[in-house]
């Protein structure tokens, strides 16, 4: 998904970002360094004499018929300059809420929600997480020619057919905020808001759906219950939060198990445990790791798959929040109505052999540090 050039004391390296984790690739030859950076911006169309301030472009290339798009950041460091390129492929992308991986009950309930005529659905999770994916299926699913969606986006990833899409774009003063407003006057049946960053982006986003909208965003927080708090903590009404937000969807990508290198191994207790399982909740004995093969370049895993944390902001979950509850305490209200956690989901992807104990663990982990 991303594409490393990290300036060294004495060399470069250059690292891509496969299944979420970077893996070292190359080191080119300390003459062909320099000459590689300014490619790079010259194809972005960056200043290539402007080394001290960070700069962003874009790359569009033609690749065996695929139109692919790269995102190019660039910022100053210790020993030149450091450049990720973000890789956006449209063939690439797996439109569907069936297709990525989502607990048919989750997918039932989702849906449910995605029907309603007004409300808020929120999908939380750290960068790089399919937030994004997981809204473009959404879209793709409820759009129709009865209805007109149109989205705000920073920036348009993925060009979706037969739906407005804006970017935004602060050399012209155009904001989430901004071009919500707008937006509004375009008579749309459903929104889409590619992240909730400010307060005036949530009143604008709370407002839009206590009119008859159908609002679908996002915002960065570990879990479905801290993304109450979180908008508590930007200033946000907890009676106008109760009145709006329908469900939210917490997510994580786990690394699946490589086919052509797993093998089953008979877990410990301790083990086990870690992730709340029991050996007699096991479907077998045993459960499956990858050993390393050249299919996934020596780390036991190929391709990923999503897990998903549904909370509907049902009754009890709104009582919680108009008594000032915290993100512990929700969560305790969601669990209690039958949520299922993402450690929950993680475990049922461990026990069914797509993924490992240690995979979840590593993607769950801020979030027990967290509660």
């Amino acid at each position: 998904s991303d594409i490393h050039f990290e300036p060294l004391e004495n060399e470069m390296d250059i690292r891509y970002r496969i299944d979420g984790v970077l893996q070292f690739r190359h080191s080119p030859p300390p003459e062909m360094q320099k000459q590689l950076v300014t490619r790079v911006k010259v194809m972005a169309k960056l200043d290539i004499a402007e080394h001290r301030l960070p700069q962003d472009g874009r790359i569009k290339l033609n690749m065996g018929g695929r139109q692919i798009d790269f995102r190019v950041s660039t910022v100053p460091v210790v020993y030149g300059e450091r450049i990720v390129m973000r890789i956006l492929d449209n063939s690439n992308i797996v439109l569907g809420l069936d297709k990525i991986g989502m607990a048919e009950l989750t997918l039932t309930n989702l849906r449910k929600y995605l029907h309603q005529n007004q409300g808020i659905i929120l999908v939380t999770g750290p960068t790089g997480s399919g937030k994004t994916t997981t809204l473009y299926s959404a879209i793709s699913e409820i759009h129709s020619q009865e209805v007109n969606v149109m989205t705000i986006e920073d920036p348009v990833e993925y060009k979706l057919a037969g739906i407005a899409q804006i970017g935004v774009n602060p050399k012209i003063k155009l904001s989430f905020a901004t071009g919500l407003r707008h937006i509004l006057r375009q008579d749309p049946d459903i929104i889409m808001i590619g992240e909730i960053r400010d307060k005036e982006t949530a009143e604008i986003a709370i407002q839009s759906s206590l009119t008859g909208h159908l609002v679908l965003s996002t915002l960065h927080t570990n879990d479905a219950p801290s993304a109450l708090t979180r908008l508590v903590d930007m200033g946000i009404e907890s009676y106008l939060l109760s009145s709006s937000i329908l469900a939210i969807l917490a997510q994580r990508l786990v690394r699946r198990i490589c086919e052509d290198c797993k093998v089953g191994y008979k877990p410990s207790d301790t083990e086990l445990s870690e992730l709340g399982l029991k050996r007699k909740s096991l479907e077998s004995d045993m459960l499956y790791k990858g050993e390393g093969c050249g299919s996934c370049f020596g780390s036991g895993y190929r391709g990923r798959s999503g897990i998903y944390e549904l909370m509907p902001v049902n009754h009890g979950i709104k009582t919680q929040l108009l008594r000032s509850a915290d993100a512990t305490q929700l969560q305790k209200a969601a669990v209690e109505s039958g949520m299922k956690t993402l450690r929950e989901e993680g475990a049922v992807l461990a026990n069914q052999g797509v993924t490992t104990t240690s995979e979840v663990l590593r993607v769950t982990r801020q979030i027990e540090l967290y509660s």
